[in-house]
């Protein structure tokens, strides 16, 4: 019996393995094609904005993983008995939190994490041709400098008050979800 439980398990491991990945995929894609036209017809200034946007999005993502993965059921049950609405969407986070964490901090957040690296190199060549007189290396070394700390300091922060604040970050996002859920 228990190896007819571990064989179905890894079965539904794979399957998400492949779905995540294939997801990964074409988020990345899209991502990348998205940034890459917003960047393209950007000003200096709007592809900064662009960037920060990009750098904010991977560490709102970052804070509902975490959040997911620490909190606790409990609340949610009284929550559902007294049959408040995303009760049941914010319980469905927490029990899948491994699938939860693995999509919003590893998927999107290394999307993320990509994507401004790239967007980095995209604002380096458009500044090149307005100030041709600046090393560029430089620039770029501080850009990648400026959107590592960013990131890792903002993913430090975020971690914090998803620990501190996990229940209402759940809720929350419980809220968002329960708008498409239509039973």
């Amino acid at each position: 019996m228990k190896f007819k439980k571990n064989k179905a398990f890894a079965i539904r491991h794979t399957r998400w393995v492949v779905a995540i990945t294939i997801a990964a995929f074409l988020l990345s894609v899209f991502m990348s094609f998205f940034s890459e036209i917003l960047l393209d017809n950007a000003g200096r200034f709007v592809s900064f904005v662009i960037l920060i946007s990009i750098i904010l999005l991977g560490i709102f993502f970052d804070i509902i993983g975490v959040a997911v993965t620490v909190a606790d059921e409990r609340p949610f049950h009284s929550m559902a008995s007294a049959k408040v609405k995303s009760a049941a969407s914010s319980l469905l986070l927490i029990r899948n939190a491994s699938k939860v964490s693995n999509f919003c901090n590893d998927v999107i957040g290394d999307i993320c994490g990509i994507i401004s690296g790239t967007s980095a190199a995209f604002i380096v060549i458009k500044m090149e041709h307005y100030y041709p007189f600046i090393d560029m290396a430089i620039v770029s070394v501080i850009l990648s400098g400026l959107i590592a700390s960013l990131t890792i300091g903002g993913k430090a922060v975020g971690k914090e008050l998803a620990i501190s604040y996990a229940k209402e970050i759940v809720t929350v996002v419980g809220k968002f979800l329960s708008l498409f859920n239509r039973k």
